[in-house]
């Protein structure tokens, strides 16, 4: 067999090698490290991962691209399986309100928060969109992301926006190096048209808006914003199992603000993912942990709203609960595309350990999309998404934050971003 691309002398090869499922546990210290590693691919797929010289029956060719690992920390491709990448407009307007202690739900009361991006984003044409979410996607490859969930959910009723949010993520994902997931959200908030009867908006949303996103096949996953002054748990289930009945798989937005039993809800339905979880009761993470659903927290967040409170990182992990890490890039509660620093608040302020970060990074946050049997590790058969750090080792791309280690990014076996040329 003949390699077309080879990456050999790895000084550290972060594997995250085991069974294609989310890690739990113990399982999350387990990244398969490979000291002086070397990576064959041939097209887009991974065929050789090993110790110090490959094996004699695969051959390189006159244009076998040969990469030295020396001095080089290599991970699976980074996974962001929680963002709002397609939307209109900014917020920074809000720093001043978040300043003087203005909560997320009162700006949302006053006219702000989301209402303000749905606005920007009706205005908004695709190819503006379009032209925006393709410069996020540039900045989070260039951070080491290969592969992105996008949510819609600033339309809301207005379903022609929705779509185009959607459709828009679909040109992405044809067009761009980064694979893209979409995720329908029309149950982001209320309208405020529907403040009075959000019944009738939530018999929109089942009986029009998710039987034409599964005519278009336009989203793999549904989402809802379970919170207090949002979509109750009763709500939310009901719009969740529409969406299941027309094969869109459900996740939730759950306990993010108040412990509304968001967590309870995505265990008892079987949510693949449940996500933010800030104020997750104890019985809900224990309810997660039976049920198998993927605890997708989002630190950024909470460190953007001020708020002082993070996820139960650690008590989810001891409970068998499977954590992934995401962004939650969006422009009002959490504006960054920085995957790498995400990671850096999990281990500095959720205390999770180098090892469970990059595991929540990669494999669990593919198994969130479920994709754990195609990415997330690096692994014979698998697609070549890796990211090529210029960091001695794993301890050091989280201890020395804020600042972009990423050397070399190759997705489906291809080099998209190289730090030293700039090349996308």
């Amino acid at each position: 067999m003949r390699a077309d691309l080879i990456i050999k002398n790895i000084d550290n090869l972060v594997t995250v090698k085991g069974p294609n499922k989310p890690r739990t546990k113990e399982e999350m210290q387990e990244i398969g490290m490979i000291n002086n590693g070397i990576i064959a691919v041939k097209d887009d797929t991974i065929i050789y991962v090993g110790e110090g010289e490959l094996p004699e029956d695969i051959k390189i060719h006159k244009s076998t691209i040969i990469l030295d690992g020396k001095g080089k920390t290599v991970t699976p491709g980074l996974v962001d399986s929680h963002t709002h990448l397609v939307h209109g407009g900014s917020r920074e307007h809000e720093l001043a309100m978040k300043l003087k202690g203005a909560k997320y739900l009162e700006i949302l009361e006053a006219g702000g928060g989301i209402h303000s991006t749905v606005n920007a984003t009706r205005k908004a044409s695709f190819d503006e969109l379009y032209e925006k979410a393709k410069k996020s996607l540039n900045i989070m490859l260039k951070f080491g992301v290969t592969t992105v969930e996008a949510k819609s959910g600033y339309g809301l009723d207005d379903f022609d926006t929705e779509i185009k949010q959607l459709e828009v993520a679909k040109k992405l994902d044809e067009d761009h190096p980064v694979d893209i997931v979409s995720t329908f959200m029309a149950a982001h908030a209320i309208p405020p048209a529907y403040k009075d009867n959000s019944d009738d908006f939530i018999d929109l949303i089942i009986n029009k808006m998710i039987p034409e996103v599964e005519k278009r096949e336009l989203a793999k996953f549904c989402d809802v914003f379970c919170e207090e002054g949002v979509f109750t748990v009763e709500e939310s289930k009901k719009i969740l199992e529409a969406g299941r009945n027309h094969g869109l798989l459900p996740k939730v937005h759950a306990d993010e603000i108040e412990s509304l039993g968001g967590a309870e809800l995505a265990a008892e339905i079987g949510c693949i993912s449940a996500d933010h979880l800030v104020a997750a009761s104890d019985k809900g993470i224990k309810m997660m942990a039976e049920k198998g659903v993927i605890a997708n927290l989002l630190p950024a967040t909470s460190f953007n709203l001020q708020s002082g409170k993070y996820a139960k990182a650690k008590k989810m992990i001891k409970e068998g609960v499977p954590v992934a890490l995401s962004t939650d890039y969006n422009p009002g509660s959490c504006p960054t595309e920085n995957m790498q620093l995400v990671m850096s608040f999990a281990s500095i302020i959720m205390r999770l350990t180098p090892e469970e970060v990059i595991t929540a990074a990669t494999i669990n946050g593919a198994a969130s999309l479920k994709l754990e049997e195609e990415i997330g590790s690096i692994e014979v058969g698998k697609k070549a998404d890796m990211v090529i750090f210029d960091a001695p080792n794993l301890e050091y791309i989280i201890y020395h934050f804020g600042v972009n280690h990423t050397d070399k990014v190759i997705k489906d076996g291809h080099i998209v971003f190289d730090n030293k040329s700039n090349i996308l």
